[in-house]
C-alpha cells in the first residue's frame, strides 16, 4: 500500500456517505434495549394491516424485515416474541421549482435582440416544476413484556418516479434495520 491509498479510500467513503439520500431518525424511546432479542413478530403481517398504499410494496417490506432479522439469528414467533415490530409510512406528493440553467442572459448582454427570447417552450427563463414524493418509512420496535417502545426509527427519502419507489423503500427499510442492529449491539 502506498501513502495515497488510505487517504483516497477515506475520501471515497466520505463522498459515498454524503451522497446518501436516506436520513434515519431515532424517536420515541421509552425504555432502553437492554437484552438480546431472539424472536420477533411483525404485527402488520399478523393483523393484515397495510403500512403502504401499494400492497406489493407492503409485502416486500414484510419480506425484507423478516429476511434481515432471520439473517441476524432471530426467529419468527407469533405466540411469544421478544420483539414486536410495527411499520407504517407517510407518502406525501410534493413539487419543487427547478432551474434548467443558471443564467437566463448570455454574457454579451441582456438579450436586447434574441430570436429565442420569446420561445414558448422556455417558460420563465428555463424554470420547470418537478413532482416528487417525500417518503417516510416508520418502524416501531416494541418490547411486548413491558409494552413500551424500545425505539421508533424513521427513514426519510425522496422518490422521483414510481419505478424507483420500491427500490428506495427497501433500501430505507434496510438502513433502518442496520441502525436498529447497531443500537442493540452497542447496548449488549
Amino acid at each position: 500500500m502506498n501513502k495515497f491509498t488510505l487517504p483516497l479510500l477515506f475520501l471515497a467513503s466520505i463522498l459515498l456517505i454524503s451522497c446518501s439520500s436516506i436520513e434515519i431518525f431515532k424517536e420515541n424511546t421509552e425504555i432502553p434495549a437492554a437484552r438480546p432479542y431472539n424472536s420477533f413478530v411483525i404485527i402488520n403481517q399478523e393483523v393484515n394491516m397495510r403500512g403502504f398504499s401499494a400492497q406489493y410494496i407492503d409485502e416486500k417490506v414484510q419480506e425484507k424485515l423478516r429476511d434481515y432479522l432471520e439473517s441476524q439469528g432471530m426467529i419468527y414467533d407469533k405466540m411469544e416474541p421478544d420483539l414486536v415490530i410495527r411499520y407504517t409510512s407517510n407518502e406525501d406528493q410534493r413539487e419543487r421549482e427547478v432551474n434548467n440553467y443558471n443564467n437566463p442572459y448570455p454574457y454579451w448582454g441582456y438579450r436586447v435582440w434574441d430570436p429565442f427570447m420569446y420561445n414558448p417552450y422556455m417558460n420563465n427563463y428555463g424554470r420547470r416544476t418537478d413532482n416528487y414524493e417525500l417518503l417516510q418509512v416508520i418502524v416501531d420496535f416494541i418490547d411486548p413484556e413491558k409494552d413500551k417502545f424500545l425505539m421508533t426509527l424513521t427513514g426519510v427519502t425522496e422518490v422521483s418516479s414510481p419505478k424507483t419507489k420500491e427500490k428506495k423503500v427497501l433500501k430505507t427499510t434496510e438502513k433502518i434495520l442496520e441502525r436498529f442492529s447497531s443500537e442493540v449491539n452497542t447496548i449488549q
